[in-house]
């Protein structure tokens, strides 16, 4: 039996039930600095990014949630630890979500509080369940796996939510191991109807934390499972918002920029491929068009294996060779490659 899934917003940002797959990140400034969050904010619009959550410590900070929102150009979703009344405060500050941990919030009570609250301004709720944060009686449950703690453990406290008839849920069962995190959400996927934010906590600096997302994110993606992502790194939050994209153009879920390609060095390589294709993409990394482009190593086999790219370049023994969806248009002199590459792009983007 499957069941029919439902879809919340996120102040403008449709998430679930077909809606696109949303990227979020995180700021990491103190969220009572208005000015240093508010400029952040703004530089992870400019990456992409499309809901973003801000880490309430404090009074001081559930109190600059109001401005904060007010000055925004993103939605904002408090992330309430500890403190029930910091999330009531947010609430009545206008924010446009909240993620709670059920497990440290302190009681059934309290998170009932809250509920009453949301349901009154219509506020969703994300319940966030850490693999590392669990209930103590589930942490000393031998009986069961991490992910069926997870899962038992999100169950719970979603009943407490549609015992107050709310339904204005969000669920995310992460940890920073990946097989148990992608078969929590498989195991609640197939129970539940609410959307389901997606990522793989604590993944660690940037090259091991993309490659344990994009596995992590990228099963459970291609698998249908996933409503709203983010890709947690020990690194600029930009760098999130980047990667997210990066998955999401891969498994060609959504459009955002340019897709790079480019091939593995080789004996028939002529040209010094590693900082061509690292040039190629510095050179168009701020193009806001959905096009492949791809460097490739040599022109025998460039353009053939690179058909589906819209456009390409082909290193030579003392030449290079541009191509335009697997067809060779132009051989110019290697050090003209990228700038006669750029005339011929940005000519066709005009016509258009």
């Amino acid at each position: 039996m499957v069941i029919e899934k439902k879809q919340i917003q996120i102040g403008d940002i449709k998430i679930g039930k077909g809606a696109p797959i949303s990227v979020q990140s995180m700021t990491n400034t103190k969220t009572d600095d208005i000015k240093g969050t508010l400029y952040q904010i703004e530089e992870l619009k400019d990456y992409g990014c499309e809901i973003v959550r801000l880490a309430v410590l404090n009074k001081s900070c559930a109190e600059a949630i109001k401005e904060i929102k007010r000055k925004s150009p993103l939605p904002i979703v408090a992330d309430i630890h500890f403190d029930y009344r910091l999330a009531l405060t947010c609430l009545n500050n206008g924010v446009d979500g909240l993620r709670l941990n059920p497990g440290n919030i302190g009681g059934v009570e309290h998170v009932r509080e809250v509920v009453r609250l949301a349901k009154k301004t219509k506020i969703p709720i994300r319940i966030g369940v850490n693999g590392g944060s669990l209930e103590k009686e589930l942490e000393q449950d031998t009986s069961l796996t991490i992910p069926q703690k997870m899962v038992k453990s999100a169950l719970s406290h979603i009943k407490i939510l549609e015992d107050l008839d709310f339904d204005l849920i969000k669920v995310s069962l992460k940890s920073s191991d990946v097989k148990s995190t992608v078969e929590a959400y498989r195991q609640i996927y197939e129970i539940i109807p609410y959307p389901l934010h997606v990522g793989i906590t604590e993944a660690g600096t940037m090259r091991m934390g993309i490659i344990k997302s994009a596995i992590g994110i990228g099963s459970l993606l291609l698998d249908g499972i996933g409503d709203t992502i983010r890709v947690s790194l020990t690194e600029n939050p930009t760098e999130e918002v980047k990667a997210a994209w990066d998955i999401l153009k891969t498994l060609k879920l959504r459009n955002h920029g340019v897709n790079f390609v480019s091939c593995p060095t080789c004996g028939r390589t002529q040209i010094d491929l590693i900082n061509l294709a690292k040039s190629v993409e510095e050179r168009f990394k701020n193009l806001n068009q959905s096009i492949t482009i791809a460097t490739m190593g040599c022109a025998v086999n460039g353009p053939n294996e690179a058909r589906h790219a819209d456009y390409g370049i082909a290193g030579g023994i003392s030449e290079g060779y541009i191509f335009k969806k697997g067809e060779l248009i132009k051989k110019v002199p290697q050090e003209n490659l990228l700038n006669e590459l750029e005339k011929i792009i940005s000519d066709d983007i005009k016509l258009h």
